[in-house]
């Protein structure tokens, strides 16, 4: 009979425990005797140390290679380890076909470590390295037949460079590193290409001032060098201009650039960091940088910004909180299309908006049309598509209110940001753009549209590796070029989104490098000042044009993430403004004494411009009108017109009611009212007439009564004395007595005054009667003349006076003779 159940239990339970003993026995003596090394499997020597060599892959060429070519692919391998390796070689792996865009995200984020994927090409390609000497970086080049690849349907393959080797420590062949890439494999053309457009910026930061000289030119003024470096040989525009003009690209253009490499054209000034100005010295450079362009765009189609690039969310977010914040975006692209039309002599598309890195809501899109912009080049990762959409969808689609967002591909816009400046991140970066390109056009069968727009201002390094990818793929098999006009009109999706985000869901890490409210309530308040200083000007576009570019610049996209950079042009902006404003303004006066109830008083105004000013009046305005009157009331205006480097005097009269010092306010106006300049206020002390100025014209005006008083005085005490002499009667004279008379050697010969005159007879000495004869008082006088003449300068008496003047003539006084009246 078979055992029960229970006895075969007990049986085998027995077993186990005798033969626990032997069983560790092994064990414990494993552990006391030396380990001898034997080979590990196939995955555990793939795990070990896969890091331990740096595999460097510089170069793979063609980038997308077709049947008949022959990969090469460079690079470096550098020993991280603290062995030597030996018995080294590197070889090419082919892995796995990827399935799609997200298969290529991830394998770019394990591009290094790990087992390596798929067999080696050949030994016959490797390279070999027979010792391999810690912190040594050796170089490798690898050239395999396409065909050796073994590559069959079309896709993107998983390509790797792998160092085999071993150590001391680990005397076996293992993968000692590896570095993976993508290799897109599509030798002939595929029956619907995707249609792609690729955006080129060329933007630069802002550099040009709102300062300029004061000659006729108006010469420029920049805030640093650092524009001309850009487009001298080798900098980073003139190489962006180079590499752009072999490419089949939509170029895209900040018209401030435009300007400014063209005020450099001619003789221009450079802030240094001491504030002191400098000669520009690359004339040459911007003219050489501009006919290069020119040539470049020729018969081609631009895109053209607003001038100086605004940031449109900033002013969606926070300048439209600021009355007359949006009114400078319409002038910005005013200004944009005839810059351009006139440095580039082509005519700009100024139709499209872009929005900081393609993100939009719906307060970016509305600030966008507002300033004529119908079409609004967005990006995916803010326009994100449904999860039910298995497929990237074409770029244009409409929104709503007559717009179109142009929506470009995120991964293909971001490929090149970060450091390009390794030849490795450059490579990978252009085999992980072309692998996203393909996945995409793979997709599906539909015709559809892709939009490349890279980021604003790519470095020399970014540009370059953009450059050759946008070669590798507009000389590819799967892809077809045409213009961003293109893309816009063509056929939306069906299945493409085109419900445009709310505000709310704005990247939180793009709205801290916003401008802030303030910025704009600053920019309008340097506006107004414009505004008033123009008013003013004769030449007013000397100054507007600046100015209002300047407010542009402020306005610009190139500040973000640069804060103290932006306050500081601004408050430089503002301080320049107001510098030139003060050129014209009123001249202080100090405290105004008024001797009397009505007097002028003159107020002084200064131009130290190079322009005439008028449409300018000055008010001057009583503190206290019952007091002291301004004209015929408590204010007064007067125009004012004022000559380049002159000053005027304007007068106004007043009138004191009463005693007392008076403020009095002086104000310059504009033709609307607006204030101009600062005011001036002075003080006037109405006084009476003083006791000294009192005395001074009494004083005066007893001179005066004495000196008349004294001359009547005189007159009558002379006609006294001749009245007193006794007159002797008057004889007829016969006619010979009268010749004898006249005879020579008498007294009287040529009268008193030597000239042969008889003196005429005086009214005051002697009065005629009735009948024309002398009265006897007369003849008394003239008889005692006679017989005792008296002369007005003799003393007749002891007691009398001299005379201090001389006698009086009455003959007519001669030319310019002065007549005492």
């Amino acid at each position: 009979m078979s055992p029960s159940p229970a006895r075969r239990l007990l049986r085998r339970t027995g077993a186990l425990l005798a033969a626990a003993p032997l069983l560790a026995a092994p064990t414990l003596l494993a552990g006391a005797l030396p380990a001898r090394a034997e080979p590990p499997t196939v995955a555990t020597a793939a795990a070990t140390g896969t890091t331990t060599v740096d595999v460097a892959v510089n170069d793979l060429s063609p980038s997308a290679p077709v049947d008949g070519d022959t990969l090469t692919v460079k690079g470096t391998v550098t020993n991280k380890g603290r062995q030597p390796v030996t018995d080294a070689h590197i070889g090419l792996r082919v892995g796995m076909a990827y399935s799609g865009r997200t298969a290529v995200d991830q394998a770019a984020r394990s591009a290094t470590g790990g087992a390596p994927d798929g067999s080696e090409v050949g030994s016959k390609y490797a390279q070999k390295f027979a010792r391999l000497e810690p912190g040594v970086t050796r170089d490798f080049t690898l050239s395999v037949p396409v065909k050796a690849l073994n590559l069959s349907a079309d896709g993107v393959y998983q390509i790797s460079a792998a160092l085999m080797g071993q150590t001391s420590s680990a005397p076996y062949q293992q993968t000692l590193g590896i570095q993976r890439t993508f290799l897109p494999w599509q030798p002939a053309a595929s029956g619907t290409r995707t249609r792609t457009t690729v955006l080129w910026p060329l933007i630069s930061r802002t550099g040009l001032t709102a300062e300029t000289g004061t000659s006729e030119t108006q010469t420029a003024v920049f805030a640093n060098d650092d524009l001309a470096r850009e487009i001298s040989p080798g900098g980073r525009l003139q190489q962006m201009l180079a590499l752009g003009s072999s490419l089949d690209v939509t170029w895209v253009i900040d018209p401030d650039l435009l300007a400014s490499v063209d005020a450099m054209t001619e003789a221009y000034k450079v802030k240094g960091a001491d504030g002191r100005l400098s000669a520009g010295r690359h004339q040459g450079v911007a003219n050489a940088f501009l006919k290069d362009l020119q040539a470049a765009v020729r018969d081609q189609k631009v895109v053209t910004l607003p001038f100086a690039d605004p940031d449109l969310a900033s002013l969606a977010h926070n300048g439209t909180k600021v009355t007359g914040s949006l009114s400078h975006l319409k002038e910005a692209t005013d200004a944009a299309e005839s810059t351009v039309e006139t440095i580039l002599h082509v005519t700009p598309d100024a139709s499209y908006a872009w929005p900081v890195e393609g993100a939009v809501d719906r307060d970016i899109v509305k600030v966008a049309t507002s300033a004529g912009a119908d079409k609004i080049i967005a990006r995916n990762d803010s326009l994100s598509e449904s999860d039910s959409l298995q497929y990237t969808p074409s770029a244009a689609r409409p929104i709503g209110g007559g717009a179109t967002a142009v929506v470009a591909d995120a991964r293909l816009s971001t490929a090149f940001q970060g450091d390009m400046t390794g030849a490795e991140r450059s490579t990978l970066a252009v085999q992980e753009f072309l692998a996203q390109s393909m996945t995409l056009g793979r997709q599906t069968d539909r015709q559809r549209t892709a939009l490349i727009a890279p980021q604003r201002t790519p470095t020399a390094s970014q540009a370059q590796t953009l450059a050759k990818a946008v070669a590798a793929l507009q000389g590819g098999t799967w892809t077809q070029s045409q213009s961003l006009a293109a893309t816009a009109a063509a056929k939306p999706d069906p299945g493409a989104t085109t419900r445009v985000p709310s505000a709310r869901a704005y990247p939180g890490k793009l709205r801290r490098q916003e401008l802030p409210q303030s910025a704009f309530e600053q920019i309008q308040s340097m506006q107004r000042e414009l505004e008033n200083f123009k008013a003013v000007l004769t030449e007013e576009s000397r100054v507007v044009t600046p100015f209002g570019r300047a407010v542009d610049r402020e306005m610009s996209t190139s500040w973000r993430g640069r804060t103290g950079a932006s306050d500081s042009f601004r408050t430089g902006v503002s301080k320049y403004l107001s510098g030139l404003t003060d050129q014209v303004s009123l001249i202080d006066k100090s405290e105004v004494k008024l001797s009397g109830r009505s007097a002028t008083i003159p107020v002084s105004v200064q131009n130290n411009l190079w322009q005439d000013v008028d449409h300018l009046k000055l008010r001057l305005t009583s503190d206290n009108g019952t007091r002291l009157k301004i004209g015929d009331g408590a204010w007064q205006d007067q125009e004012v017109t004022i000559t380049s480097g002159h000053s005027q005097s304007v007068k106004f009269t007043t009138t004191a009611k009463a005693t007392g010092p008076v403020w009095v306010y002086a104000q310059l106006l504009t033709e609307d009212n607006q204030p101009y300049g600062k005011q001036i206020a002075f003080q006037v002390d109405v006084t009476e007439v003083t006791p000294t100025v009192m005395l001074v014209i009494a004083g005066g005006v007893l001179l005066l009564v004495l000196a008349g008083f004294r001359m009547y005085t005189q007159r009558k005490r002379a006609s006294a004395e001749r009245a007193e002499q006794p007159v002797e009667p008057v004889e007829p004279v016969e006619p010979a007595e009268a010749a004898e008379a006249a005879e020579p050697g008498t007294e009287d010969a040529d009268g008193p005054n030597g000239r042969g005159e008889t003196d005429a007879p005086d009214p005051a000495d002697a009065t005629d009667g009735p009948h024309g004869a002398p009265e006897p008082a007369a003849r008394e006088e003239s008889e005692q003349s006679e017989a005792s003449p008296a002369r007005a300068d003799v003393p007749q008496q002891p007691s009398d006076p001299t005379a201090d003047t001389a006698s009086e003539s009455a003959a007519p006084s001669g030319p310019g003779e002065r007549v005492d009246r």
